[in-house]
């Protein structure tokens, strides 16, 4: 990791608080005659620019350097939800073929759990070259101390070089402790997965508020985690006579025993989410009130489809959260989706670019929805929806 040092013997109380002045960031204190650096640091490194006469020194040290031909094959973490396969395991899984054809490498799952064996058939018929399937009682239930011993089993066993995972609550809990069990990088909810010759994942994802899209990587420690939300990436196809094999897995049952204590399971009621919609009306800030929203209400339920839309209208109390479309919302794949009066920020592009269809109307002609939309009207919002309505009730544009 790299440092600042400081060697108070070649400074005098005058030119140590003149470097003090230097840091923008407030990170260098000068108490009882010595120069301090906190927390605040940024490693901009103009205190070394300063003439000190080597008082002050940059030290890094150096990277770890792993063999990575010993790091071999994508795998994909297989989540049971109710028994059966999340369908982001099956997204993953079809990346997973994807990436691994590019490096001429395996494609891997692992499936922990009480009853696997339709699941590790699915996980074969959908392209996993290998399933290791870790089935004991105690792993019925999801609980994070056993989880992470069977994971972290199977990733000394087979030294994949990717690990994918779902970006669900299960997920998102178990990755990061895997990642800090191998001291490796973790990115969370990327957006855009590929890979180099050498193995490394480009994971690509928004960053500061949406506003850059950010490319990380992790070059020298491996297994590179990176965990996606469902519905970013498409469903695959299932292979044409499948090969893969299956493997039963175990562990020591010490490594199952677990402080947490699951005392019942009770299944949410059945909903239908905006991820499961085929037709969307979502809108944004060209909406004027929140009174409005029943107009566009009125025209999703004519296009037998569901009413979502962006950040700032749940944050105003105008939608339900369950209905906002984004990053820091759901993610939808709809075979239509007419955006309304949305600029198109990046994360909210992310949760949705994977529709089939969309179409966007806007004021403005330079929004950047049209990037992505495959039809974009540049009109007035409210001049725009009753002539979709028309059109609608005669049966669609001529």
């Amino acid at each position: 990791m790299a440092r600042i040092v400081v060697n108070m013997a070649n400074l005098d109380p005058a030119r140590a608080k003149a470097i003090v002045e230097i840091c923008p960031f407030g990170a260098m204190e000068y108490v009882d005659g010595k120069i301090i650096i906190n927390g605040s640091c940024r490693m901009c490194r103009l205190c070394l620019k300063r003439d000190t006469g080597g008082a002050i020194r940059f030290e890094d040290t150096p990277r770890p350097v792993i063999d990575k031909s010993k790091w071999k094959g994508i795998a994909v973490y297989a989540e049971l939800s109710g028994g059966a396969l999340h369908p982001v395991s099956l997204e993953l899984l079809g990346k997973a073929r994807e990436l691994a054809a590019k490096v001429g490498q395996k494609v891997y799952a692992v499936l922990p759990g009480a009853a696997c064996d339709a699941a590790a058939k699915q996980l074969v018929a959908y392209g996993a070259d290998r399933v290791y399937v870790y089935e004991h009682p105690e792993l019925e239930n999801f609980r994070i101390e056993p989880y992470s011993a069977v994971i972290e089993d199977f990733i000394v066993k087979v030294h994949p070089a990717v690990l994918l995972a779902g970006g669900t609550p299960i997920g998102r809990t178990l990755a990061p402790r895997l990642a800090a069990r191998f001291r490796t990088g973790l990115t969370a909810d990327c957006t855009v997965l590929d890979i180099k010759e050498n193995t490394d994942l480009e994971q690509i994802r928004p960053a500061f508020g949406g506003n850059i899209m950010a490319h990380i990587n992790t070059p020298n420690h491996r297994p590179q985690f990176a965990t996606v939300r469902y519905k970013i990436f498409a469903l695959p196809e299932p292979v044409e006579n499948p090969s893969g094999v299956i493997e039963h897995c175990s562990v020591e049952p010490s490594k199952l025993v677990s402080d947490i204590r699951v005392v019942a399971v009770e299944p949410k009621s059945p909903e239908v989410g905006i991820e499961e919609a085929e037709v969307i009306v979502a809108v944004g800030r060209g909406v004027k009130k929140q009174e409005d929203l029943e107009l566009f209400r009125r025209l999703a339920a004519k296009l037998n489809g569901q009413l979502a839309g962006t950040r700032c209208l749940v944050e105003n109390g105008w939608l339900d959260h369950r209905c906002q479309i984004g990053l820091s919302g759901r993610t939808v794949s709809p075979k239509l989706i007419l955006c309304c009066g949305i600029s198109g920020s990046v994360q909210f592009v992310a949760g949705m670019k994977g529709a089939e269809k969309i179409i966007a109307v806007n004021t403005d002609p330079a929004a950047p929805i049209f990037n992505v939309a495959h039809i974009g009207i540049v009109g007035d919002l409210y001049e725009v929806l009753p002539r979709l309505e028309t059109l609608i009730a005669e049966g669609g544009a001529r």
